[in-house]
């Protein structure tokens, strides 16, 4: 089978999790035997040859040097982008792909299915995030930093848009920018109506945009699995010492702040271990160390065998995330370690945690209630045993993208 990937970023210039996943699926399939292809923007600044290919670990990569992309544009090129529709053309034209896959459109023209469907090519669409819901991607408001329910395009879109360009006063602009707004959603919507398939990771997501836009019978719900390495580190926790860790992005909804607080109150010492990259937002970071108190530690970025080695020498892993995630990964590599988990009672994260068997529940941005469940970890060395007991097997990524080829099988089925 001939599959090309869309995405909005890729590795080496982006190392996110849609990022890495798209490098490690598109890598599986051409190990499987499939001619298998990327097409995504690249940050380098235009210039003659804005379309270059690359063989990268078997698979076929074209990069559409578009220059760096700021919020403002991110934001336009959905309604569309010559650069990007002339590239893709033309990677149509080398590539004659048997079935699409969309990983990510943002920042990208919600106008290259006009191409794909005027090919006749079937494709499918994961659900990464919330990005054909929320301009933010996030549903996350800007100018309340509170869960949004989905788009309300007259309200909840404009105020978010008003406040993301810094002028979260400007009310009477919000009759200009709703019909904007009512464009961009129906234009992104027409993408996921006209999908053969679309694939999210949770039951949550699916429920969530089902919601929106009620197409229940194309969701797949597709767990995702991780690569594991070829041997686990073995466990390292000094018995004296209960060690916490937290691994992700350090910004502010991902709520590292309110652990912090919690880990502070702790009624006797402890030690916090935190691993994510100070430079992506430096200005929160800084707040961060600013409530360090002894026994919290910055690692940094950590690659993957040091991540693997961190959660080695751990007896618990934080999630306290204030808005709906899409997965985890860090919980299913928690698990791969025998690592409980306590993570936000909110969206997937309740799906992916059971409380009291493989880790706790506890409400978001509650630092009392995040106190109380890290002092009661702390204390109790039972309860720690019993939910590392509880903990079951993780999927392998071999498992999850077996189960994303039969998707592809399904939709075209005469295909090898």
């Amino acid at each position: 089978m001939r599959i090309l990937h869309v995405v909005h970023q890729y590795p080496p210039d982006y190392v996110g999790g849609t990022e890495l996943y798209t490098q490690t699926l598109a890598d599986w399939q051409a190990a499987q035997g499939h001619h298998t292809a990327v097409f995504t923007p690249s940050p380098q600044p235009p210039a003659d040859l804005a379309l270059t290919q690359t063989h990268e670990n078997g698979v076929q990569v074209y990069r559409l040097k578009l220059g760096p992309q700021s919020r403002t544009r991110v934001f336009w090129r959905t309604f569309g982008q010559k650069q990007v529709m002339a590239g893709f053309t033309a990677v149509l034209d080398q590539e004659q792909p048997d079935l699409i896959h969309i990983q990510h459109l943002m920042g990208l023209p919600a106008g290259l299915v006009d191409l794909i469907v005027r090919a006749g090519i079937p494709y499918v669409v994961t659900l990464h995030d919330y990005w054909y819901l929320c301009a933010n991607a996030q549903l996350l408001t800007n100018y309340d930093q509170t869960i949004c329910a989905g788009p309300d395009w007259w309200l909840n879109c404009a105020r978010c848009a008003l406040a993301r360009a810094g002028h979260p006063q400007a009310v009477a602009a919000v009759p200009a920018l709703a019909p904007l707004l009512a464009l961009r959603q129906q234009k992104l919507q027409r993408v996921l109506k006209q999908a053969h398939a679309i694939i999210t990771p949770s039951q949550f997501a699916a429920q969530l945009h089902d919601g929106n836009g009620r197409f229940p019978q194309k969701i797949h719900v597709v767990p995702h699995g991780i690569v594991l390495p070829p041997q686990l580190p073995g466990r390292t926790n000094t018995p004296n010492t209960f060690r916490i860790a937290y691994i992700g992005g350090l910004s502010w909804q991902k709520g590292v702040h309110v652990a912090l607080e919690a880990f502070s109150r702790l009624p006797a010492p402890a030690e916090f271990w935190l691993a994510g990259d100070l430079e992506a937002e430096p200005v929160y970071s800084a707040e961060l160390q600013t409530m360090a108190t002894p026994g919290v530690s910055f690692l940094g970025k950590l690659d993957r065998e040091a991540i693997w080695d961190l959660l080695a020498g751990v007896d618990v892993v934080v999630v306290p995330s204030l808005w709906y995630e899409s997965f985890v990964f860090v919980i299913s590599e928690a698990f791969a370690m025998g690592v409980p988990v306590i993570a936000s009672d909110l969206g997937v994260l309740a799906d992916r945690v059971r409380h009291d068997i493989d880790g706790l529940l506890v409400p978001a941005g509650d630092v009392n209630a995040w106190q109380h469940a890290l002092a009661r970890l702390q204390q109790n060395s039972a309860l720690r045993e019993h939910l590392r007991e509880g903990i079951q097997p993780v999927r392998s990524f071999s498992n999850h993208a077996a189960e994303i080829q039969s998707i592809y099988q399904q939709i075209a089925p005469a295909l090898p």
